[in-house]
Order: C-alpha cells, then structure tokens, then sequence
C-alpha cells in the first residue's frame, strides 16, 4: 500500500490491542541511514501487526475498510501461529559465528563449538539485532579486526551502532575504545555489551559534538559511503601516525568515489568485497 494508506493503517490499529506493529519495504526501496528521530517510509509499505489469538477479525476487517483503495482479499490477510517460546525461535537461528580465524560472536548463554581451541569471544544479547555480525559489512570489518594486533593501541568506532567492533577491538587487547554515534540508543547498547564482555574500563561512548579528534592507532568507520565522504575530515583528523582506517559499509559501484576521498592521506588503500559491500582499509601516509 502506499505510504500514506500505511500511516492511517498503524494510527488506526493503535487503537486495538496490538501487540506489535512493523512497518516494512513493500518493493524494492531501501532506506539507508535515516537521521535520529525520522520515521522515513518507502513509497510502497507492508503493515504488519501481532494480536492475540482471540481477537475479532471482523471488527479489525471492519476497521482497515475505512482506509481508502484497501482490497480485503489481496491486501488484507490474517494468519493465526500456534503459541512459541518465541526467544528461542530467535536463539535456534542466531548461532555461534566465527570471523577469520579466532574471533567468534556468540549469542546469550551459548558456546563456541567444540574444538574451536582458545578463541576470543565476544557476548551479544540476542536482543540486539543491529549489529550482529550478520551484515556483510560488519562481517568485512570483523574479519579485519582478528588479523590485527590491537595490544594496548588505542581505537576509535566512528558510527559504533551495538559497539560490536570496538569491543571486538577491546577484547583483541586495545587499551582505549571511543565508540561514537549520533544515536543516544546505540550508545546504550555499546554500553551493555561492553558491560556484558567486561569491557567498559576500556570503553568510552559519547556523541559527535562530544567528540574532539584524538590520535588513535586505529579508526574504524562502518556507516555509509555518503557519511564517509562528508566525515573525512574528523576521521582523518582522528588517526595517528601510521594509523590505520577501515571504513565499510560501501558498495561495489561506490568505492571509487570514497577511495578518491581518502587517497591524499592514506597509502596503500586495499579493497575486500562480500555480497556486493566493500571495505576499504589503508594507513596514514607518513610525511
């Protein structure tokens, strides 16, 4: 339905006993990194909403017909799921995850399989689904971060989101991790993951303007390839001497354009791909 139909739908099934209500891409058009606090919808919305078992589906058919162009058979559909422990519905898909060759993710109270050997282990609620290794960007990034020697460096996660990569850098050894983001919510949750790998002496989380540039032997940047662009100057100011800077969440056809950005100041800018995302890594020239 269109975006605006889809608006009057989630006004008007607030009203009913809902217990959960999400809106989705209808098509094919994705919204990228919308700023804190905006709700951008795409031009074509799925609308769908968690009842209990014994709710009325003709006064909720009843209701959705006051939404103009609304066609009940091909546009409104009920399905009825037998009771679940619906957490460990989550926890049977979200499994154990290795990237390179000693750094696993491993969701809540499980464990890494055995004969994995002594690995470094980083803890996620299952809760969290923002960054948890799942993406092909952060899967790039993490695979970086196990073949890198992090003993007492000192990193920046620049966009940290959950803060999975700076407290992956924090459990490889980095003496300092600032996390930043312009998002009060993903500083929370860097926060509890940090807590939850017994990482916070070593974490520090704060906003863009809080942040003033420092001289970090690592920066790590997993946004967009617009952010990228705009946000040279602060990550380049953020790297020390001989530093190195990961940026991902770039696709194949923009890589170009950010390499372009950087290649004043970094020297030998390598690029790994997977499922069409890239990310590039490269250290400060030495002058």
């Amino acid at each position: 339905m269109s975006r605006q139909n889809a608006a009057l739908v989630e006004t008007l099934l607030q009203g009913e006993a809902v217990l959960a209500l999400t809106l989705t891409d209808d098509a094919d058009d994705p919204v990228l990194e919308p700023g804190v606090g905006e709700t951008p919808l795409w031009p074509s919305v799925c609308v769908t909403a968690l009842f209990a078992g014994d709710s009325e589906l003709d006064a909720l058919y009843q209701k959705l017909s006051l939404v103009p162009g609304i066609d009940r058979p091909q546009q409104v559909s009920f399905r009825k799921f037998e009771d679940r422990q619906w957490q460990r519905e989550w926890l049977d898909r979200f499994k154990p995850m290795q990237f390179g060759s000693n750094l696993w993710i491993v969701p809540g109270e499980q464990e890494v399989p055995p004969g994995a050997g002594a690995v470094d282990v980083l803890r996620l609620d299952p809760g969290l689904a923002f960054g948890t290794g799942t993406h092909p960007t952060t899967r790039l990034c993490l695979q970086w971060i196990d073949g890198y020697d992090f003993e007492a460096r000192t990193v920046v996660d620049y966009g940290c989101g959950s803060g999975v990569l700076g407290i992956a850098a924090a459990i490889k050894g980095a003496a300092v991790v600032v996390c930043v983001d312009n998002d009060p919510q993903a500083l929370v949750s860097t926060m509890e993951n940090a807590i939850r790998n017994g990482v916070t002496n070593r974490i520090q989380v704060m906003s863009p303007e809080e942040y003033e540039a420092l001289s970090a032997d690592v920066v790590l940047a997993n946004i967009l390839a617009g952010p990228l662009i705009e946000l040279a100057p602060v990550l380049v100011a953020s790297l020390g001497k001989h530093a190195s800077l990961v940026m991902s969440g770039v696709l194949d056809e923009q890589a170009d354009e950010v390499t372009a950005a950087y290649e004043p100041v970094l020297q030998g800018i390598t690029r790994a791909t997977d499922d069409g995302w890239v990310r590039l890594h490269g250290n400060r020239r030495q002058t």
